[in-house]
């Protein structure tokens, strides 16, 4: 195994944390969605071959930008019936690129005491730094209890959990959107989580539409939740999420990209023309990041 990874991030000399990646393929060229499902969310994002770089390349990426990143996979093997790419390999590419990435792990939940075991494993010998949960492709509703083993284990780490949230372009266009079932993406289901698991850091990945309210509501009413903005194209933001971010949530919002389906360029071209207030874009940019992973209080 490789060396347990490690920090080895200058904070202060980055610009931006893009807390929301994805590493697609792994070392021996598996892919973390069947054909169908590939297929079908590269023609909902306009994406092609470029859904697919290496962790390699992803580290080239963003340090050319002075990012750092959080890159993951999800584990859906018993929601989808395909294995996911290799988590432990993105970690251990982690730690060898540790100037610029950031890995989570992740588990099935349908596992339940391996998943625990896997929780406790990934953390202690690879040294991820959170965990991804993508509810609708992992096909379980997150605050049935039998998952909270799960979440125990989290919070005893110091680990956060981000959760997909709000509609997904996996699925997208295909019959009975390929069996994928968005109520399970709801985040009100998260509020259950986080008010059972105050110790334990939930971020809501993307504008979760159509629940952006209840997202804000939550977000708002929880001190340790917060919201990612990636998935989305900033120009195309709720216009209430945008006014939040600007006021009761600018402490509790994250740039993420959803990289490589949405390319990071484009997504700060059109951040740059969002009302963001100047005081609040470095805290979207950095500055929340660093209290949400536990870099800093």
């Amino acid at each position: 195994m490789s060396a347990r990874y490690e920090y080895g991030i200058d904070f202060d000399a980055v610009t931006a944390i893009d807390v929301h990646t994805h590493v697609e393929i792994d070392g021996c060229g598996h892919r973390s969605l069947d054909h169908d499902l590939m297929a079908a969310s590269e023609k909902y994002f306009k994406s092609g071959e470029e859904r697919t770089p290496t962790i390699d390349t992803i580290a080239d990426h963003y340090r050319a930008r002075n990012m750092a990143a959080v890159v993951f996979t999800v584990d859906a093997n018993s929601g989808t019936g395909h294995a996911a790419n290799s988590v432990e390999e993105i970690a251990e590419k982690a730690a060898a690129h540790n100037d610029v990435l950031i890995p989570f792990g992740s588990v099935d939940p349908w596992q339940g005491r391996a998943a625990v075991r896997r929780v406790h494993r990934l953390v202690e010998e690879f040294g991820v730094k959170g965990f991804k949960f993508h509810p609708s492709m992992q096909a379980f509703e997150p605050n049935d209890r039998r998952f909270y083993p799960l979440y125990e284990a989290l919070a005893e780490a110091g680990v956060p959990a981000l959760f997909h949230t709000g509609q997904t372009g996996i699925g997208s266009g295909l019959p009975g959107g390929h069996g994928i079932k968005l109520r399970y993406s709801d985040p009100m289901l998260l509020d259950d989580i986080a008010a059972d698991f105050p110790e334990l850091t939930v971020i809501m990945a993307h504008p979760a539409v159509p629940w952006v309210d209840a997202q804000i509501a939550i977000a708002t009413h929880k001190a340790n939740v917060y919201v990612d903005l990636s998935g989305w194209a900033p120009k195309y933001f709720p216009p209430q999420l945008v006014r939040a971010a600007n006021s009761m949530l600018k402490s509790k919002v994250l740039f993420g990209s959803d990289f490589p389906v949405i390319q990071v360029d484009r997504w700060m071209k059109d951040f740059d023309n969002l009302e963001i207030k100047p005081e609040v874009r470095p805290l979207i940019f950095k500055g929340n990041a660093l209290r949400a992973l536990g870099i800093e209080s």
